[in-house]
């Protein structure tokens, strides 16, 4: 019992204590006791900054863009040249159109150029290609059945003559239609008025390091034969890693900076062209599987193409290609009589 009575007495002067320093503590605080909190460690020195890529380039960007990606239907009509703002694209693809000429889709995401065009119209199978990237889609009218798909299915459509007007102007240095203009802001600015959504489902591509070697016969200089009025080639700068575009035979520059347009992957791939009028429209398979060449760091490399998840993608052996960070160039060419009629290189 007396043992008890002394640990009963221990632990009676022991909570007196605590209460007391409580107390005492309070009343250096203003009378209320500080909450208890826990040290924030502080963040290292070197930590380093989050990485964003541009998602159908590769290259690095300040901040994370899931931006809409917007489609600009470009003249090359031999008038039409240089050109504005294909020089931002992130992709071009340059097909034929009727009259033996070629027509680009330029899709933009991580760049926005003030001025891009001459703006021209738009075919079936330009169509097909702007849903896989689900694009804000530009350009001036079009064939009645590229009309009638656009009119049919929920497409963000920014028809200079029958849809948004307010984001083109025409210049006087040239001649209609050679002088219908846009700029990227002003066609996404544009799609908001019309209720469109401000981003979409972006093509996801897979990029290798720059560093990174590819195997493939030489390639530096290339040559692709659309039709006696329409010829592209690429030289490959070993300094820059790019390759040079040219058009006609002549260096293919940009209007704006005076400068010549490269491309950092070019794609020239085989597909089945087919005449559907007297005005010589065309149908072109977008979708192939197909044979074809991707040219990368002066290097050619025989490959089969085919549509995938929103683009026409390159593979070797089943395995889709890796492409080097920068802009991609692809040009879809006839396979008749052959694609080796359409493309030369050493």
């Amino acid at each position: 019992m007396k043992y008890k009575r002394i640990t009963t007495a221990l632990l009676t002067l022991a909570v007196t204590l605590t209460a007391a320093c409580s107390h005492q503590t309070a009343a250096l605080n203003g009378g209320a006791n500080p909450p208890q909190t826990q040290p924030v460690p502080a963040a290292p020195a070197d930590a380093p900054s989050p990485v964003f890529t541009a998602p159908l380039t590769g290259l690095p960007i300040k901040e994370e863009s899931k931006k809409r990606v917007v489609l600009v239907m470009v003249n090359n009509h031999s008038k039409a040249r240089p050109q504005s703002g294909l020089d931002k694209a992130d992709i071009v693809y340059e097909l034929l159109e009727e009259g033996l000429i070629t027509r680009f889709m330029a899709f933009y995401q991580s760049q926005s150029p003030e001025v891009v065009g001459p703006v021209r119209s738009i075919r079936p199978y330009n169509v097909d290609i702007s849903e896989g990237f689900d694009s804000i889609i530009s350009h001036a009218g079009g064939s009645v059945t590229a009309l009638s798909m656009l009119r049919a299915g929920s497409y963000a459509d920014m028809d200079e003559i029958y849809s948004y007007s307010k984001a083109y102007w025409r210049v006087k240095t040239r001649k209609a239609p050679h002088n219908l203009y846009t700029s990227i802001d002003k066609l996404r600015k544009g799609a908001e008025e019309k209720g469109y959504a401000a981003e979409g489902t972006i093509p996801s591509f897979h990029f290798m390091k720059e560093s990174d070697q590819v195997q493939g016969e030489p390639g530096t200089s290339i040559h692709v034969t659309y039709s006696k009025r329409n010829t592209a080639g690429y030289e490959y700068d070993e300094v820059s890693k790019q390759y040079k575009r040219f058009t006609a035979e002549k260096p293919h520059m940009d209007k704006e900076t005076g400068k010549q347009l490269t491309a950092t992957n070019v794609l020239v791939i085989g597909a089945r062209h087919r005449t559907i009028d007297r005005e010589g429209r065309l149908e072109i398979d977008s979708n192939g599987p197909g044979d074809g060449y991707l040219f990368q760091h002066g290097k050619a490399i025989r490959i089969r193409w085919e549509r995938k998840d929103g683009a026409i993608r390159a593979y070797r052996n089943g395995t889709e290609m890796l492409l080097y960070p920068g802009t991609t160039w692809i040009n879809v060419v006839p396979t008749a009589p052959s694609l080796a009629s359409h493309v030369s290189f050493r």
